[in-house]
């Protein structure tokens, strides 16, 4: 099976071809059919390496509509290395897609960039939890438009005390949207 099953833009199938992504491994292969064609939330539990990113990465970029400036995705990480990990895929799996607008959100860098990057149109936000919630509160991080939630390493972020966080900021964002939850197989003891 190659990734032209799904049925993903010409587009974004050019930009796999560049990052030599040939065929996906079962992650993607299970989990893009269900965001590209159903509306129910997901759970996905599989090791680290084995496609999560692009499994829900792929499908979502697909659903943005690029006509509204509107923040439509909110992906949420644990960590800033896998927060810039998460956009670093994000951007080259639209690579020839017009501007989608990807805005990275986490501690330890600039609020200020952050906020003029959110204020340009982010239709993508890939967060940490603290950090969003700091930009929800000063009004720079608007969530009313939201469609998709993907909460990677979801078991990680509640372990790492983040749960307070995640309540306030599912509290911001509209009831009526996909909830698409990512966790590694082995780690949840929450």
């Amino acid at each position: 099976m190659n990734f032209n099953v799904f049925g993903l833009s010409s587009n974004i199938e050019k930009a796999l071809a560049d990052l030599s992504f040939i065929s996906p491994t079962p992650v993607p292969e299970r989990v893009i059919p269900q965001i590209l064609n159903e509306t129910r939330d997901i759970i996905a539990l599989a090791q680290t390496g084995t496609g999560k990113t692009a499994a829900f990465g792929l499908p979502l970029l697909e659903r943005v509509n690029p006509l509204s400036k509107e923040t439509q995705i909110l992906i949420l990480c644990p960590t800033r290395e896998l927060c810039m990990q998460i956009v670093r895929d994000m951007k080259g799996f639209s690579k020839y897609l017009p501007h989608f607008g990807i805005t990275a959100v986490y501690g330890g860098a600039s609020a200020s960039t952050q906020i003029r990057e959110l204020k340009q149109g982010a239709r993508i936000i890939v967060a940490t939890p603290g950090r969003l919630l700091d930009l929800i509160n000063r009004g720079a991080a608007k969530l009313s438009s939201l469609r998709y939630l993907v909460l990677d390493e979801a078991d990680e972020m509640l372990n790492m005390g983040f749960r307070d966080e995640l309540d306030e900021i599912l509290s911001n964002i509209p009831s009526e949207r996909q909830t698409l939850l990512f966790s590694e197989i082995g780690r949840a003891h929450v």
